[in-house]
């Protein structure tokens, strides 16, 4: 992660945009140059800006005018803020579109990424009262398999997923790292997919999810939490997905009225 040294003068490519930002409000004069940087890669995706104080100097400017503009800068995905770390530049994040039933590897392929997952563990025998009451199983019937999911060879997500003992039994057996599982469950195990019941919340990561997704302690995720049924309504995957908030977006398409 870049530290970026900044200088003391607002940096401006040219005259005209100077002109433009001196008749702004001064919160939107150090949002716009500070967006420019990024725009132009002056600023890369990780470098931390200066802190609070720095930029009070820098742009000779109050405290609460510098929050106004780096809340608006977070508010457009442009920054991001670890509490107790400071101020760091977004990735440009990939979107993927809501519309269908797809893995992870469906949906990114088509637009040219590279993805793969390595297994952190499997196991039988799943506790978990929530879980068990999803897929109508007791603990002995549940299969559970967690693994990293890598998007252009980078960590973006731990997948932990729960399946029939029977089912996850068969899985056990295939290549888990290359394909996606539902790719799997519906060729080789012959199992119709149907629908699946989704919810989103944003969190912030723990320790070990910090590691394992190679990302500060704090960082955000976008967690996911799916259940999918076959196609005879039958639960068959719980799921809970955390992606890495600085990475990936979600799109959706939305019909007034639902068709």
């Amino acid at each position: 992660m870049h530290v970026f040294q900044w200088s003391r003068t607002v940096h401006s490519t040219t005259s005209k945009r100077a002109a433009i930002l001196a008749m702004q409000p001064l919160y939107l004069q150090i949002k716009d140059d500070i967006r420019a940087n990024i725009v132009e890669g002056t600023y890369k995706a990780d470098d931390k800006l200066p802190s609070e104080h720095e930029m009070v100097l820098m742009y000779n400017a109050s405290r609460t005018t510098i929050r106004q503009s780096i809340k608006d800068l977070q508010n457009e995905g442009l920054v991001y803020t670890i509490p107790g770390k400071g101020t760091f530049i977004s990735r440009p994040k990939v979107s993927q579109t809501l519309l269908s039933l797809q893995g992870f590897g469906e949906a990114m392929s088509p637009n040219g990424h590279e993805t793969y997952s390595t297994i952190i563990s499997q196991r039988y025998g799943i506790a978990d009262k929530l879980v068990q009451n999803k897929l109508r199983l007791t603990q002995s019937q549940i299969f559970e398999l967690q693994r990293i999911r890598y998007l252009d060879r980078e960590p973006i997500s731990l997948d932990v997923t729960y399946l029939p003992s029977d089912v996850g039994s068969k899985l056990e057996n295939e290549d888990l790292t290359g394909k996606d599982l539902f790719m799997l469950l519906e060729s080789r195990l012959g199992i119709a997919l149907g629908n699946a019941e989704v919810q989103l919340e944003a969190i912030l990561a723990g320790d070990n999810l910090a590691h394992l997704l190679n990302i500060e302690q704090g960082s955000p995720i976008l967690r996911m939490e799916r259940l999918t049924y076959t196609s005879l309504g039958v639960p068959l995957d719980f799921e809970y997905l955390y992606y890495r908030g600085d990475y990936l977006k979600y799109s959706l398409l939305l019909s007034r009225h639902g068709g």
